[in-house]
């Protein structure tokens, strides 16, 4: 049998849509911007952080030294305060705890009847060392002055 006039058309058809497919692929190949040079794709950090095409001038870099970088918290260099004063400003003797304001900073600190060597109530005056614990910073070694 032969061939109709349809069936034909329709080879005709696609074949032409393979060949216009074969010359756009020809045209992405030679339009693509993929395999630039090197210093096309680079791209610079200037001394403010932002990102440039440009190198940055050598005039304006700064030599930092390695061992000058702080890798770990640094501890100061004054000592510390270790016991404290402070007001009892709630204290329930029933349920075992309480709170100290620091007389320096106004903070209340937590306290735990575990950790009073002696009997105190409300506006008492105490000496008392702090730990920092996951609620926040408790009263150890508490006195009665």
């Amino acid at each position: 049998m032969g061939e109709t006039s349809a069936k034909k058309e329709k080879e005709k058809k696609k074949a032409k849509e393979k060949q216009d497919k074969a010359q756009k692929m020809k045209e992405r190949k030679a339009s693509n911007k993929k395999g630039k040079s090197l210093e096309e794709m680079m791209v610079y950090l200037d001394e403010n952080g932002n990102l440039s095409s440009t190198p940055p001038d050598p005039k304006k870099r700064i030599e930092i030294n390695a061992d000058d970088i702080p890798l770990a918290v640094s501890r100061p260099s004054e000592p510390v305060e270790i016991e404290r004063k402070g007001v009892i400003t709630y204290f329930n003797g029933a349920k075992g705890y309480g709170f100290i304001t620091d007389s320096k900073t106004k903070e209340n600190v937590f306290v735990h009847i575990n950790q009073i060597s002696q009997p105190i109530k409300e506006n008492d005056t105490v000496i008392f060392e702090t730990e920092r614990t996951a609620k926040g910073l408790s009263a150890i070694k508490v006195k009665k002055i």
